[in-house]
C-alpha cells in the first residue's frame, strides 16, 4: 500500500519584499504571530537593522538629511546584513527556529542594483560575500502599484527612501517584478491589495503554512 504524500515542510527563513507601503512590516508580524500560535520559535528581523550595529547603520541610511552615493549605500546595507546573518539569522536557523525578515537581499537587487544603477552582478557579489551565500527559503513579494503605494506612503516627508519622488516608486515596482521573474520559485508574488487579514491568508496559502 502506497503511503500518502506528506505536506512539504514550511519554509524556515521567510523574507517579505515590496515597494514602501505594500504592507511588508504588517504581514511579517502577522506571519510570525501565526507561527508562534502553532508553538514554533520565531525570530523577527528587519533590514537594515536587527542588531545593535545594524540599527546604527539604519539610522544613517534612512536619515533624510544624509547624502549617500549608491555604492556607499550598498556597502552600508551589506555590512548591516552581514552582522544580522552572523549574529541572529544563522544561530536561529541552527537551533531550529523560524526567521521572518522584513526585507533581505532582494531589496538590494532592486534599490541599489536596479534603481540606483549599480547592476545585478555587483550587488550579487557584494551580498554573496556579506551573507556567506545565505538566502531565504521563500520570499514573499507583496504586489502594489506605484499609485496606491504613494497614497499609503503619505506626503513623502519620511526617511530617505520615502522622500523619493513618485517616479522612484514606479522604478521600484518594475524592478521587483523583474527580480521575481529571475528568482524562480524562491519568490512568490501575491497581491498586497485589501485588508491585512485577507493578505495574510494569501501569504499563508502561498507559503503552504496552515
Amino acid at each position: 500500500m502506497t503511503e500518502p504524500l506528506s505536506d512539504p515542510p514550511a519554509p524556515r527563513f521567510v523574507s517579505f519584499e515590496g515597494v514602501d507601503g505594500s504592507g511588508k512590516t504588517t504581514q511579517a508580524a502577522l506571519l510570525a504571530a501565526h507561527l508562534r500560535g502553532q508553538g514554533r520559535e520565531v525570530v523577527e528581523v528587519r533590514e537594515p537593522g536587527g542588531t545593535p550595529a545594524g540599527e546604527r547603520v539604519r539610522a544613517v541610511v534612512l536619515d533624510a538629511h544624509t547624502r549617500l552615493g549608491p555604492r556607499a549605500e550598498a556597502l552600508l546595507l551589506a555590512g548591516a546584513r552581514a552582522q544580522l546573518v552572523d549574529e541572529v539569522i544563522e544561530p536561529a536557523l541552527a537551533r531550529g527556529a523560524f526567521v521572518v525578515a522584513d526585507r533581505f537581499v532582494d531589496s538590494s537587487y532592486v534599490y541599489q542594483g536596479a534603481v540606483r544603477g549599480l547592476g545585478a552582478q555587483a550587488v550579487h557579489e557584494l551580498n554573496a560575500f556579506a551573507t556567506a551565500g545565505r538566502l531565504p527559503d521563500r520570499t514573499v513579494l507583496l504586489r502594489l502599484d506605484a499609485a496606491e503605494a504613494a497614497v499609503r506612503r503619505g506626503d513623502g516627508s519620511g526617511d530617505r527612501f520615502e522622500s523619493e519622488p513618485g517616479t522612484f516608486l514606479e522604478l521600484v515596482v518594475r524592478a521587483y517584478e523583474a527580480a521575481a521573474a529571475r528568482a524562480g520559485e524562491r519568490i512568490v508574488a501575491i497581491s498586497g491589495e485589501g485588508e491585512a487579514h485577507e493578505v495574510a491568508e494569501r501569504v499563508r496559502e502561498a507559503l503552504g503554512v496552515r
